[in-house]
């Protein structure tokens, strides 16, 4: 097995978000379902952007965020994802740098005329109650393939992180399928976040084999959870995803987390105290982020949690999908 450089690489959309509040109305107008994820074309992103009230740009992409996390508790991370060659590619790239991940742009289009693939972006809105609609673009991103997946990265990652975001586009598919089979093949974890419970009705009959076949670690929450096994509750899709993998990451917003092994057994971690819920985006890429920090370091299960709602806490507590402060200073004052 070639040597391990990366604790985790994460394989995900590259992604801006634009951040900003609305009220339900807004959603309603422009046929947004509350707390979901739409993938939009290029019209509706004009229509959108030049509706939203005033906003921030950060970046983002679930396991971007996630890659950010690790790296914010003094993980070795590393990330592939696609950006084009505009203004919003040179940020996603500065951010994930600067946050210590390990990013090399993969062959960047260019948009120098205004023509081609942009870099994508995702249009969230903040409703008064915390819970965020994501509306994305997905731009060049889509167009990852699995040409892009360096075959030596994977071998010398302990753990292969990969977006249920990106099982909607056909190449995007391959290439994950790609990563997973190599890291499997070198003796590698292989871990998977289902990303959105309307994500799993699209692709609920392959997101079941891959849960039972190729995933060694699953990250899902209630709704994802349920939609996967056409529930009527999570305590049965609970009892279902035992066994169908080696973890089963299983969060419950204030609820906390349970934690499902192969064999059944539970472990049930509470969420970590938060003077304020201001926007709930990246809460579950936070959380895999401090598990996936603790589990590669050899923490039990428990602990492994435990670091899963710190990170989560953090990224609640303010505007944006990634840690405002350094988790692993955070981690060791608790």
């Amino acid at each position: 097995m070639t040597e391990q450089a990366y604790d985790v690489l994460a394989v995900g959309n590259a992604i801006v978000d634009v951040i900003s509040h609305a009220d339900e109305a807004f959603l309603a107008e422009h046929g947004m379902v509350k707390g979901s994820m739409q993938l939009i074309d290029d019209d509706a992103v004009h229509q959108i952007y030049g509706a939203m009230g005033p906003g921030f740009e950060a970046s983002g992409g679930s396991a971007g965020n996630t890659a950010a996390g690790i790296a914010s508790f003094g993980g070795r991370v590393a990330f592939i994802g696609k950006v084009a060659d505009d203004q919003l590619g040179e940020v996603f790239t500065h951010d994930i740098r600067a946050a210590g991940v390990h990013f090399d742009p993969i062959a960047p289009a260019s948009t120098g005329d205004g023509a081609g693939p942009v870099t994508a972006r995702c249009l969230i809105l903040v409703t008064d109650d915390a819970q965020r609609t994501m509306n994305t673009y997905l731009g060049v991103s889509g167009r990852l393939g699995p040409d892009d997946v360096d075959a030596t990265l994977v071998a010398s990652s302990g753990v292969v992180y990969c977006e249920g975001y990106l099982w909607d586009l056909p190449e995007a598919k391959q290439a994950l399928v790609k990563a997973m089979d190599l890291a499997a093949a070198g003796g590698g974890k292989v871990a998977f976040t289902l990303s959105d419970s309307f994500c799993v009705d699209r692709h609920r009959a392959e997101f079941l084999e891959l849960a039972e076949h190729k995933v060694d670690i699953l990250f899902a929450n209630e709704a994802e959870l349920v939609s996967l096994y056409q529930t009527g509750s999570w305590e049965e899709a609970a009892e279902h995803v035992a066994g169908h993998c080696e973890i089963a990451c299983l969060t419950r917003s204030e609820h906390g987390s349970v934690i499902i092994t192969a064999a059944g057994d539970r472990i049930s971690v509470p969420a970590a105290p938060v003077d304020q819920v201001v926007d709930t985006t990246g809460a579950g890429d936070l959380y895999a982020a401090g598990f996936l920090s603790g589990y590669t370091r050899g923490l039990d299960l428990a602990a492994a949690g435990r670091l899963g709602s710190l990170a989560a806490a953090e990224v609640i507590s303010h505007l944006g999908a990634r840690p405002e402060v350094s988790l692993a200073e955070l981690a060791a004052e608790i």
